[in-house]
């Protein structure tokens, strides 16, 4: 059998420059939410497959990596022909449900609230482009069993904080967090007219306003059965509210659809986050807002950052999901980073992977240098080290001029040349 040299489609090999820039965003990642008191945790790859299709995950769930049944339990319910039951686990398509199972079984050893930073590879079956991977790393952070809106002012200030130090030195000129709420998205439904049953539907197509417009919009749902009337009156709360502020927009949807302390909330929000993130960082109601996701159940939010077209994280409240494990109602927040999203906005900004440490010394030694000058060079080079330089020591090549130039671009900014001693 032939070997194959490149990774499975959708999978990437890392190479030493790009491992050193993840790494460096890693460490910036861990350092900033630290300061705010969130406590890294992690959990398995893999999950019951029970867990992974509950529901929860939406457009997720049909991109499973599933993983048979082994053994006895494999063939046996290949002979019974019951295909739809050979796999019993699967590979976490994200880092949500993972976490409310790990909650609901560690409730009891962790603070509450809890404030989980999660960092971790996950598996989705998807069509690879650009920035969208096959296997690729997550970032969360999460504050469970909270249910002011502290959570939320916490998460969004945090978030927009961390990527603003992560970004800085580049052409970055800010980022933008909008800020919406389900509860709000499912008034404006039933205020048109639209039954409890065709709110799901009537919020996949809005959720395409960005990309299809209203009229966009407009057609798909009277294509999808809806009456023009109810399409138009819903569409009509959403015209000219760019730029408008929550408590504005919602003046006009009745109590009975809304109550007027979400809308309080989501102005608290954005006013209370607004005081404590860096001036490049512009916090925005935005009532078109969706996120696709079927768990959250309150306020949502994206971070875009500006000059392209696409969110780089994104979050909202989901209080009824860890209840489903323990039996027990949870409130709960998170904020999800796209990581590989981030290093390919860093990548095309920097035009190539990080150099190594400039603080470093490469020194090349010549095949017939003796044991004692080995002994002396690897002494100084242990005493540099412990004072924090970077040394590597390799093999004097027969073409240095381009051993040079390769280390050279690799980052190195010293070189020594250690070539045998007469008399040894």
């Amino acid at each position: 059998m032939k070997f194959i040299k490149t990774p499975v489609k959708g999978m990437c090999d890392m190479l030493p420059s790009d491992m050193r820039l993840r790494e460096k965003v890693f460490s910036m990642i861990k350092d900033s939410y630290s300061k705010y008191g969130f406590m890294q945790i992690e959990t398995p790859a893999m999950e019951h497959i029970e867990n992974l299709s509950s529901k929860q995950g939406g457009d997720n769930e049909k991109l499973i990596f599933k993983v048979l049944k082994r053994g006895q339990s494999l063939t046996s319910a290949l002979e019974k022909g019951a295909y739809d039951d050979i796999a019993d686990n699967g590979l976490r398509y994200d880092l949500t449900v993972p976490l409310a199972r790990y909650y609901a079984n560690n409730a009891d050893k962790l603070p509450s609230p809890f404030k989980a930073l999660q960092i971790g590879s996950v598996w989705r079956e998807d069509n690879p482009q650009k920035g969208r991977f096959r296997q690729f790393t997550q970032c969360d952070i999460d504050v469970l069993g909270d249910e002011s809106n502290l959570a939320e002012i916490e998460l969004v200030a945090a978030t927009a904080n961390m990527l603003i130090k992560i970004f800085k030195g580049f052409e970055v000129s800010g980022l933008t967090v909008h800020i919406n709420d389900r509860r709000i998205l499912r008034a404006i439904c039933l205020m048109a007219g639209f039954g409890e049953d065709d709110i799901a539907n009537v919020l996949v197509s809005l959720d395409k306003f960005d990309k299809i417009g209203f009229d966009g919009v407009r057609s798909e749902l009277i294509a999808n059965g809806y009456g023009e009337e109810c399409v138009d009156k819903y569409l009509g709360v959403f015209k000219n509210a760019d730029g408008a502020d929550c408590m504005a927009f919602c003046e006009n949807i009745p109590e009975e659809y809304l109550n007027g302390k979400v809308r309080e909330s989501v102005n608290d929000i954005i006013l209370s986050a607004s005081a404590m993130v860096d001036g490049n960082v512009n916090i925005v109601f935005d009532p078109t807002l969706v996120r696709g996701m079927g768990y959250y159940t309150g306020t949502i939010f994206e971070i875009s950052i500006d000059g392209y077209n696409f969110s780089i994280a994104g979050g909202g409240r989901y209080d009824e999901m860890i209840g489903k494990f323990s039996g027990n109602s949870v409130p709960a927040c998170g904020f999800s980073i796209g990581f590989e999203r981030i290093i390919t906005i860093l990548k095309d900004m920097m035009g190539e992977g990080m150099k190594i440490d400039s603080n470093s010394l490469a020194i090349l030694v010549h095949k017939n240098v003796s044991t004692k000058q080995k002994v002396a060079l690897f002494a100084r080079a242990k005493t540099l080290r412990e004072e924090g330089k970077t040394v590597s020591v390799f093999p004097m090549k027969k073409n240095m001029n381009a051993q040079f130039k390769k280390l050279e671009e690799e980052g190195y900014a010293e070189f020594e040349k250690v070539y045998p001693e007469e008399n040894n």
